[in-house]
């Protein structure tokens, strides 16, 4: 990795392995470590901004691949940091695959672990054995409840992002269960 000339505005691409996540003082997730090439290199979030990049971070596990794109910042105005520290734009990559935020069709299977309940208390998915949600919406669980009892195999389609507070998995907004589509959302 090279230095950049002295223009903090140019926009880095670097490949790398997930270390871990940075937190601020309250606990919220502020950026990451990567490695990159043995060199550790910092990605600091706008506090302000709600990527689905920053929330993909939070599903990933350390040695995981990733790219990822930020611009270098200006070192601190007490010297140098000790490693590289870049102001994230977006994450390009994991594991080799495109990150596409939020509207990756995605598939996936297990066996239904629990029901999932809406704020009201109505059933609107379930929790696979995988970690994965799968988001029905009470109409869908309605259509689909009897094959998504506990223990039952499932498969499901639809766009997923990770779930976010560090936990292992991803949201599906099931499109499709058990191969058959679900009925549309209901009009608002």
């Amino acid at each position: 990795m090279s230095k950049p000339q002295e223009q903090a505005t140019e926009r880095w691409s670097l490949e790398g392995r997930f270390q871990h996540l940075l937190h601020s003082p309250r606990g919220e997730v502020e950026g990451v470590m990567i490695d990159v090439e043995g060199i550790p290199v910092q990605f600091v979030f706008d506090k302000h901004a709600h990527d689905p990049g920053t929330r993909a971070f939070q599903a990933l596990t350390a040695g995981q691949t990733v790219v990822a794109e930020g611009t270098l910042m200006a070192p601190p105005p007490k010297g140098e940091a000790p490693h590289e520290v870049f102001a994230f734009e977006q994450l390009v990559s994991i594991d080799g695959t495109a990150f596409t935020p939020d509207a990756a069709e995605r598939e996936v299977r297990g066996r239904v672990a629990r029901i999932h309940h809406a704020r009201h208390g109505e059933p609107n998915g379930v929790v696979l054995d995988t970690g994965d949600f799968i988001h029905t919406r009470p109409d869908g669980y309605a259509q689909w409840g009897a094959g998504l009892e506990v223990g039952a195999e499932v498969t499901a389609a639809g766009p997923a992002r990770p779930l976010q507070g560090g936990a292992a998995g991803q949201v599906i907004e099931a499109r499709t269960v058990n191969g058959q589509p679900l009925a549309d959302k209901p009009a608002r």
